[in-house]
Parts: structure tokens; C-alpha cells; sequence
């Protein structure tokens, strides 16, 4: 073997790499982690026996095998997690995974992402899944605004092999009902990887979204998995002006404005208020002063579709789009922005958004006294 302090830093990592995986890939490494494996694990186990009971622990064992190698590790976690540990395991959760890494305040909660989660728990959220569900949903807007603000569907499915993409057009859009983010953008069915798209897609049918991203998102607990091909929304140049209402018991209070999501320049997020006014803050990038961004002309039209549609509720965000052609298309209810844990810019701003979410029983309860 040549000298470590003849080789380069690089042909020393190299060389490091290949040793690491001979031991690591090796019968007697494999063996002895085999072999180890219960005394590891056995503590973590009779705690999670003795706290949850035999028969939660054999589902937590039957899903973690289900689910596994399409999942992440705590899939099986969240999937079998009682009611009674939903606080605990938020708290956990929060603390680790938002942005500033401060501890959940259930009790006296006063951000946006503190009133998001506590709605999580005590909002009603559960019952909420068939205005979540991208397909169930239609039915209930048609109802309240009507059908021409809906993006035409060209088709529902419970199977891939089922879509005869052969009919369809050559630019369409690809989803699942029961998840954010789950997704393809077909805009030139002859480049289209048919292959990849069933792979997706078929394991997005097999998963709980609430269960993959953690956080107890949980109006998305008891949605049926269904394909839905739509027909391709744009505008001029390709893009697609996604406008977020921001409502809170009824009333619309910010639009987070998103631009350039199909096309090759990159996103931008930019928050006004429904007089189409910049507004001192950001959420996930810091703040712009953006040029050229015209009011659109259809503004007042969509703030009457976001009242009407967010009527009732605590917090909601409603989804929309605005096509050069004047029309309005409704997108989606979201009930946990982003699961309330986005950066603001600046952080007060999280604070500000909080303050608009009136929590029942909590935002009424007199002051604490000295």
C-alpha cells in the first residue's frame, strides 16, 4: 500500500472510502450487528411494550415491516402513535423541526406556528379531510362558488394501469388527492417517463401523508387515495400565478404570491395584503422589493371567493390561480400552512400572523394575575 502522506487529500478519502465499505459490507460486521441487534434495542422495546400495550406494539411491528423500505423510519411511529401521546410527541416534533428550535407553548400559544399547532390538536382538524381531499373537495366548491372555478378533470382513478394516457393531451397534470406536493407536470407527453410516473405514484397510493411527513397534519388521516389527471393550467410565458389566501374566520389578511413554479426561473414568494399592498415581511425567503408586479385585475374577485370559501374556520388558506384570460380556478384548502413551521422574515412577522388566528377558549381566557 502506497504511503497515506504521498497520496492527495482526495486519494486519501478515496482510499478511506473503500476500506470503510470492505469492513462494513463484510460477513463479521454484518454477523456481529445481527447479533448485537437485540440487547441494542431490547430497552427501547419493553418501553414502548409496557407504554402502549402488546397489541399497539404488534402493529407497530407489522407497519414498520409494511412500510419500511418506501418509507421513512418513522413512519410506523407516527402511524401507530396514540391519541393521549399526540401532545408529547407535537411538542417533540416541533421543537426539533422548527425553524428557531424554541419549545411548543400549548398552553399560551401566540406565533403562527404555535396556533397551527394547537388547531392541529384541538381545531377539529380530523373532520376537515374531505375539503383537504383534492377530488372529495370539487364537489363542496362547486356548491358554494360553482363549477367554472374549477380546473377541469380529465379523469379519476384508484390504479395507474388504469389511465389511458394515449387520450389524453399533451400537457397535462399528474396528482394524488391525499398529500401536498405529490405532483408531475407533464408538458410534453413525448418526453414524458412513464415508467418513473407509475413508480411515484404507485407509492404515493400505498402512503398515510400524515403518517411520511410527521407533525400530525392529521386532516389528512382518512382521505382515499385517488389519481387525478387535470387539464394544464398557464399563462403567458408558462407560468402559473399562484395567489395564497391567507384567511382567518372568514376574512382574507395576507396572499403570499408565488411566481415562476413552472417555468426556468427560480420561485419567488412575495406577501401582500388584499389592497394589493407590499407587506414588511416574508415567508421562507427574506424580504424583496419586488418591481413589475402588477395588481391583477381580478383581485377583488378573489378575495370574495377566499371570504366565502374560508367562512367558518379559525385559520385556513385558500388556494388560487388567475389565468390571462381573466378566469379564476380554485387550487386547494390548506389548514396547516406549510405544518406551521416556515421561516418568517423577520421572525416578528410569525408573531404578527399569530395574532390574527382567534383560538376559542384560549385567546379569551382572562390574563393571568400577579
Amino acid at each position: 500500500m502506497e504511503d497515506m502522506h504521498e497520496l492527495t487529500a482526495e486519494q486519501q478519502v478515496e482510499l478511506l472510502r473503500h476500506e470503510l465499505e470492505a469492513v462494513y459490507g463484510s460477513s463479521s460486521y454484518k454477523i456481529g450487528r445481527a447479533v448485537t441487534w437485540l440487547p441494542r434495542n431490547a430497552a427501547r422495546g419493553l418501553k414502548y411494550l409496557l407504554h402502549n400495550g402488546p397489541v399497539v406494539s404488534v402493529r407497530y411491528i407489522v407497519t414498520y415491516l409494511r412500510y419500511h423500505k418506501i418509507a421513512n423510519k418513522n413512519y410506523a411511529y407516527w402511524a401507530c402513535l396514540q391519541k393521549k401521546d399526540y401532545p408529547e410527541a407535537l411538542k417533540k416534533w416541533f421543537l426539533e423541526t422548527n425553524y428557531t428550535h424554541t419549545p411548543l407553548d400549548l398552553e399560551h400559544p401566540k406565533t403562527f406556528s404555535e396556533k397551527t399547532q394547537w388547531l392541529k390538536l384541538y381545531g377539529g382538524f380530523e373532520e376537515v379531510y374531505p375539503l383537504v381531499d383534492k377530488y372529495e373537495v370539487r364537489a363542496w366548491v362547486k356548491e358554494k362558488i360553482g363549477e367554472e372555478y374549477l380546473i377541469p378533470l380529465l379523469g379519476v382513478y384508484d390504479r395507474f394501469d388504469d389511465i389511458d394516457f394515449d387520450a389524453l393531451p399533451d400537457k397535462f397534470m399528474l396528482k394524488v388527492n391525499h398529500g401536498a406536493g405529490w405532483n408531475i407536470a407533464v408538458q410534453d407527453k413525448t418526453k414524458f417517463d412513464k415508467a418513473d410516473a407509475k413508480r411515484k405514484v404507485e407509492t404515493w397510493l400505498k402512503l398515510n401523508y400524515c403518517y411520511l411527513m410527521g407533525g400530525l397534519d392529521v386532516q389528512y388521516i382518512h382521505i382515499k387515495p385517488r389519481i387525478l389527471v387535470e387539464e394544464y393550467m398557464e399563462n403567458n410565458g408558462g407560468d402559473l400565478y399562484d395567489y395564497k389566501f391567507c384567511c382567518f374566520d372568514g376574512e382574507p389578511k395576507v396572499i403570499i404570491y408565488i411566481m415562476n413554479r413552472y417555468n426556468e426561473e427560480d420561485e419567488r414568494i412575495i406577501c401582500f395584503d388584499t389592497d394589493w399592498n407590499l407587506l414588511p415581511f416574508n415567508i421562507f425567503t427574506p424580504l424583496e422589493q419586488p418591481r413589475d408586479i402588477p395588481r391583477p385585475p381580478n383581485l377583488e374577485k378573489m378575495v370574495e371567493i377566499a371570504r366565502i370559501l374560508s367562512k367558518g374556520f379559525a385559520a385556513v388558506r385558500v388556494d388560487l390561480y388567475a389565468l390571462n384570460d381573466g378566469s379564476i380556478k380554485f387550487g386547494e384548502m390548506t389548514f396547516t400552512t406549510y405544518s406551521g413551521i416556515a421561516p418568517w422574515h423577520p421572525e416578528s412577522a410569525n408573531l404578527y400572523m399569530g395574532s390574527l388566528i382567534h383560538l376559542p377558549g384560549v385567546d379569551d381566557a382572562p390574563a393571568a394575575t400577579q
